[in-house]
């Protein structure tokens, strides 16, 4: 798609995200470009290992080289039921497919299961980066509990040949302490064998669902990202922000905060409530990658929307798996690629 295609197709809203003139500007920014692991991590405790397969992300697919990310995630076979995310597309059942998609598409990388991965790795993980998701929430146990476990071990993801392995943590949840001391040990092991880390960093808690939902919060979701950089995630993965003032919602007593979020770092406007995202990652210096979110209507519109904002905030780029994977494989090669064209457009800039 063109600069003028995207314009066209996202209509009003497009002048509304490209004229707002953010409150933390981005000469405090890190920002994504060609030289991003050399000037980003380059002075960091990674090991030669580690920027090699973080170069190697970055350097794949129809991104390559331009510091911006397009990843294909497909674990929902577990977070969400085979059948659930399947159903509408049985031809993901066989995981091949998968990483068909995510090479048609030109996909930096492919992010997925032990068990997908495993089953097609001789094949294909010299073609495109392989990101093991290692823990994973399965909806089998009756009542369904909402936790996240580990699946396998750093050293097999080590031993398909991952570039990268993924985990998520439920910030806030009664479990996130434990969440987060395993995920930090593996992490940290993931490192010492060379790969690079990336980080699911989700809000889980019933009591965030008050007159909004505040597990979309900017404020809640910029401190589970900061914790995130914290324990050495290379990259963030966060969903867009919908809100903010959740540490307010949650009343006294919950958390710390503080007012100049809202009136000096933050405004309501979506690029704003981003970029807050983006500076709680180190001020960029670990890169956002925001979710594309559930299948609707609007699939094409809303990814491509979603890319326009993170790109304009300041992120990363985006990974995106229903709105690509449940259609059939044109549509979502398609949908991948009208992702990727907001990043390659020169004229689209960080605001």
């Amino acid at each position: 798609m063109t600069t003028q295609e995207i314009q066209s197709l996202l209509g009003a809203e497009f002048d509304s995200l490209v004229s707002v003139k953010p409150k933390v500007p981005k000469s405090w920014l890190h920002l994504p470009g060609p030289d991003v692991v050399d000037r980003l991590f380059g002075n960091s405790n990674r090991s030669i290992c580690v920027l090699h397969h973080l170069q190697r992300i970055y350097g794949h697919g129809r991104l390559a080289n331009t510091g911006y990310l397009s990843i294909l995630p497909v674990d929902q076979g577990i977070e969400h039921s085979a059948g659930a995310s399947f159903a509408a597309n049985p031809a993901y059942f066989d995981g091949e497919n998968i990483i068909k998609l995510a090479i048609e598409g030109g996909c930096n990388a492919v992010a997925s299961t032990f068990g997908v991965l495993a089953s097609v790795a001789r094949k294909y993980a010299h073609k495109i980066p392989f990101l093991v998701k290692f823990n994973h929430n399965e909806l089998l146990t009756y009542p369904n509990k909402f936790d996240q476990i580990p699946f396998g071990t750093i050293k097999s993801a080590y031993d398909l040949g991952a570039a990268a392995v993924g985990a998520t943590i439920y910030f806030g949840s009664s479990e996130s302490g434990r969440q987060i001391v395993e995920v930090a040990e593996k992490f940290e092991e993931a490192h010492s064998l060379g790969m690079a880390t990336v980080l699911w960093c989700y809000l889980r808690n019933s009591e965030f669902k008050k007159e909004k939902d505040y597990h979309l919060s900017a404020d809640l979701t910029g401190q589970a990202n900061h914790l995130g950089v914290t324990i050495q995630a290379d990259l963030v993965k966060q969903k867009l922000p919908e809100n903010n003032g959740g540490y307010l919602a949650m009343g006294k007593g919950y958390g710390k905060t503080d007012k100049r979020i809202y009136s000096d770092l933050t405004t309501e406007h979506v690029v704003d409530l981003c970029r807050y995202q983006v500076l709680n990652c180190y001020a960029g210096r670990i890169g956002l990658i925001n979710s594309g979110g559930a299948s609707g209507e609007n699939d094409l519109k809303d990814a491509v929307k979603t890319a326009l904002i993170n790109k304009l905030a300041g992120g990363s780029g985006l990974i995106s798996g229903r709105k690509a994977f449940q259609k059939p494989m044109k549509e979502g090669i398609k949908l991948l690629n009208a992702i990727q064209d907001v990043y390659l457009a020169k004229d689209i800039m960080v605001l």
